[in-house]
């Protein structure tokens, strides 16, 4: 599966980064996006969703609810399967927009959704 962590981050106690070694460790090709890092965990990070060059499966977001709500446009261009909105990046606005995108959004922490524990990664 193809998957972009949208808020990667380079601090392994950050949720993003988390979720980038657990989707790593379950065999599934990553593509950490955040604007100010190059590399995330040794992959290589992009700026914006649109600029990956692959196909995504889904779309796992770590940011927060003001700053999810500008990149769901990026994300309904890029295409997806599956949005994931973990807990903290949702909000009834969020929700409604992504609802008015056509995107297939879940409320879920992305991690539990591939059976890992966001605790394995601390």
């Amino acid at each position: 599966m193809n998957v972009a962590i949208i808020g990667a981050s380079t601090n392994r106690e950050k949720f993003g980064n988390k979720a980038v070694r657990a989707y790593v460790n379950q065999g599934h090709t990553v593509f950490p996006v955040n604007l100010r890092e190059a590399t995330i965990e040794e992959l290589a990070a992009f700026k914006s969703v649109t600029d990956i060059p692959d196909k995504l499966d889904r779309v796992s977001v770590y940011l927060p609810p003001a700053v999810t709500l500008q990149v769901l446009p990026d994300i309904a261009a890029k295409g997806t399967a599956e949005l994931f909105l973990n807990p903290g990046t949702e909000s009834d606005e969020v929700l409604a927009k992504a609802a008015e995108l056509g995107l297939n959004t879940i409320e879920a922490c992305s991690i539990v959704a591939i059976g890992e524990s966001p605790a394995t990664y601390s």
